[in-house]
């Protein structure tokens, strides 16, 4: 019975449609017009982001440092304050950045930088069956990412070990030894351990807010960290990364690193 009706339905509507055409809408815009209300005002799309395109350098000051470094903050890095000020915390963030979308590093903002940021690229993902919840460290880019519930919470700069082997002399435990090693961080899957708050003393140097995924290889926050592999084996941070991390990155959740840095 339904079948047979169709035609008579069809022809309601288009006469409707015509009826109204004769008030001055198309027959188009009605049709538009009532999927869009059945459908239940479908979410249009967001305003697309407009750059504001000023080539900025080091130590430059003003409105487009305050865009860049809100921008950089919704992407997930971490510029700092929005103080408009274009110093070392912003540099950091603009380097991983710039990593992640295919960019040579930089600490100067162009045309390239601008108009990733109006569409940018997410991070590859290492772990793609990995927990909700992960840490993955990139050795090939140099960027460390963190999810949280699925989410990508953080996109960092780092620098991982040299792989350069090392002798070191220096006093530990009340006495002078001497350490040699191979300066590399090792790929394969950890899980966060151990951690200390503010500066940690190991035999290899200074760590700040250390957290340890793999016997001493940590995640820490550092003075310099350059673009290139130069830590011990630990993931170096910058330094107010290191402070947020301990709020974000837990006990027991799961650290990938893959990859290999060429120079």
């Amino acid at each position: 019975m339904r079948a047979r009706r169709l035609p008579g339905v069809l022809a309601l509507l288009t006469a409707g449609a015509v009826a109204l055409a004769g008030c001055g809408v198309a027959p188009a815009e009605t049709a538009s017009h009532s999927i869009t209300a059945a459908a239940g005002r479908l979410a249009e799309p967001p305003p697309p982001v407009t750059a504001p395109d000023k080539k900025l350098k080091l130590g430059a000051k003003g409105k487009a440092v305050v865009w860049l470094q809100k921008r950089l903050r919704e992407l997930g890095y971490r510029p700092g304050k929005a103080d408009g000020r274009y110093g070392g915390t912003t540099l950091g963030a603009v380097w991983a950045f710039q990593k992640v979308n295919g960019i040579k590093p930089t600490s100067t903002i162009g045309k390239a930088t601008w108009r990733a940021l109006e569409q940018p690229r997410t991070p590859k993902v290492l772990a793609r069956n990995g927990k909700r919840t992960r840490a993955e460290v990139n050795l090939s880019t140099q960027i460390m990412t963190l999810y949280v519930g699925g989410e990508l919470k953080l996109i960092s700069h780092m620098s991982s070990g040299s792989g350069v082997p090392y002798c070191e002399t220096t006093v530990w435990q009340g006495k002078e030894q001497r350490f040699c090693g191979s300066a590399t961080t090792p790929t394969g899957t950890y899980k966060t351990t151990w951690r200390r708050d503010g500066w940690h003393k190991s035999y290899l140097g200074e760590l700040y807010n250390p957290i340890f995924f793999n016997g001493g290889i940590a995640f820490h926050g550092a003075l310099s960290v350059p673009l290139y592999p130069a830590s011990h084996g630990c993931v170096r941070l910058p330094m107010n990364v290191a402070e947020e991390l301990p709020g974000l990155l837990g006990t027991g959740v799961p650290v990938h690193v893959r990859g290999k840095f060429r120079r």
